[in-house]
């Protein structure tokens, strides 16, 4: 089965997307899954799992209800309130939904580097590792070496890196972010999206070739076992179509992985670690 483990659904009417503003004409419009089926059926893409795009208990409840009137849609990663005194009673009354996959924690747009240390997040996010509950890192490459940290502190997180750490891929900037996402690996519990890497480079004059030393350091160190495709879409429209970032994976793992690695990739790998029921 072929899913592609990271992308979105939203409808601008609702008011869950200010960051989605006129200056992005690309994305200033309703994406739903009418918009998509076909390009899914034309690159036999089976599932994906739909994201959460705004930080609002609505948006989360907006995406399960879509899930059930959508047959591809394999799971939904919502959004919860980590500041929040009701944050528990969010996650149990979410998790009655069977469609309810994870829980994204987006810490890319907050300026303290090192929140996710925080001891009252530090807590909730205990809370869904004793749980084995699956958590999406939404992180810049600033922030990968508190992820480091927050790792060795909760062994047992089932936690996935969205965007492989968004590097700074349109200045072919390797370090420091190559020797974080090392250290973040060594946590076996820990899996990496190779989504999100068109937007990180120069979104005119992007080439293949920009993008290989990036997944290679990913294939390198989490291996071919807890990697995951994610086509970041419609996001991925301001840099490329949906079957180009398709193709850039699949054309340079091809080079560095065996096709049984691949399925792993786009799909099963998927279905391991959000423990999807299909």
């Amino acid at each position: 089965m072929k899913i592609d483990a990271h992308q979105h659904y939203w409808k601008l009417s609702r008011g869950d997307y200010s960051w989605i503003t006129p200056d992005l004409p690309v994305l200033y419009r309703d994406y739903l899954p009418d918009d998509l089926e076909s390009k899914l059926e034309g690159l036999g893409i089976d599932k994906t799992i739909v994201v959460q795009a705004s930080s609002t208990l609505n948006e989360t409840k907006f995406l399960l209800d879509l899930s059930d009137q959508t047959d591809s849609i394999a799971g939904v990663v919502g959004w919860i309130d980590f500041e929040s005194d009701y944050f528990e009673e969010q996650f149990e009354k979410f998790h009655k939904h069977p469609s309810f996959i994870g829980v994204r924690i987006m810490l890319q747009d907050i300026n303290d580097s090192e929140y996710v240390l925080r001891p009252y997040i530090i807590e909730r996010l205990k809370f869904l590792a004793d749980r084995s509950f699956p958590v999406d890192l939404l992180v810049k490459e600033n922030q990968l070496s508190a992820i480091a940290k927050l790792v060795n502190l909760i062994p047992h997180l089932r936690g996935v890196i969205n965007h492989i750490g968004k590097p700074d891929i349109k200045n072919g900037v390797f370090e420091p972010w190559a020797g974080w996402i090392q250290e973040i690996a060594k946590n076996e519990n820990i899996y990496c999206k190779l989504s999100g890497m068109v937007t990180e480079a120069d979104h005119q004059c992007w080439q293949y070739s920009d993008f290989e030393f990036y997944i290679q350091q990913i294939v390198s160190v989490f291996g071919s076992e807890r990697i995951l495709f994610g086509s970041d879409w419609p996001v991925c429209l301001l840099a490329a179509k949906y079957e180009q970032v398709e193709n850039i994976l699949k054309v340079m793992l091809s080079k560095i992985i065996s096709e049984e690695e691949m399925k792993l990739i786009f799909g099963l790998n998927a279905i391991r670690f959000y423990q999807l029921k299909l």
